[in-house]
């Protein structure tokens, strides 16, 4: 009997804010799978999961180089990456993919969900909290209130995108911005939206940064995990 496949949210970081249905999933699964980055050692999600795993869960780390056009354009790497959470499932193990934040919000497990989808397994998708929702909590910043209009933008898409976006909104979070926070800050004080702005970076994790003048701070160096969440003046 073929296993279950989870994919599996555990939220900004801290690991109190997993689901309780996230972690029964973690509970109980044979293998977990761990995603990383090619330049980096070890997994943050795993890191946040680890009070929760059994001990004799096995760990799989696995390698997901990001290419455009995904859909058309799949590496070895992922058919690799498939053909053993595959093979992991046809021994009767149950097999989770754990991803920060929410599984279907910008997350790697999308790509992951696209490669399975279609073959005959069974997966189960478990939502975690975004690190917006966790932002908002932890600083008293409401996100949207009333008849709010919410812009929730990319920092990595295209300048222009990214200001059209945030002109169309009342509130506006910005996501992953670290390589170009300088323009950023300088394409809201354009727009009337940087005094309201605050920064948390690594929310929940170790060495969390919050900024609540972003102007003060430009020319940091900013984690790639850091959010604004700002509003119309």
């Amino acid at each position: 009997m073929r296993g279950i496949f989870y994919g599996i949210g555990v939220g900004p970081g801290d690991p109190e804010l997993l689901t309780v249905k996230a972690i029964r999933a973690i509970e109980k699964v044979d293998v977990l799978i761990a995603p990383k980055t090619e330049k980096k050692d070890g997994s943050v999600a795993l890191s946040i999961a680890k009070p929760y795993l059994k001990d004799d869960v096995e760990i799989v780390y696995q390698v997901f180089p990001m290419v455009k056009g995904f859909a058309e354009n799949s590496t070895e790497a992922w058919e690799q990456n498939k053909k053993e959470i595959l093979e992991l499932l046809e021994a009767g193990k149950n097999v989770a993919f754990l991803t920060l934040g929410d599984p279907m919000f910008y997350s790697t497990y999308i790509y992951v969900y696209r490669l399975l989808e279609h073959e005959d397994i069974e997966i189960q998708t478990i939502p975690g909290i975004p690190a917006f929702a966790a932002i908002g909590s932890l600083m008293g910043y409401p996100i949207v209130e009333g008849d709010d209009v919410l812009s929730i933008v990319p920092a990595t898409a295209p300048p222009e995108k990214v200001e059209k976006a945030v002109q169309a909104a009342d509130n506006v979070v910005l996501m992953k911005v670290y390589k170009n926070f300088d323009e950023v800050t300088d394409m809201l004080a354009r727009n009337d939206m940087a005094k309201q702005a605050v920064l948390v970076s690594r929310a929940g994790l170790p060495n969390e940064k919050i900024i609540r003048d972003i102007e003060e701070h430009k020319g940091e160096k900013l984690n790639y995990l850091s959010t604004i969440l700002t509003r119309k003046n």
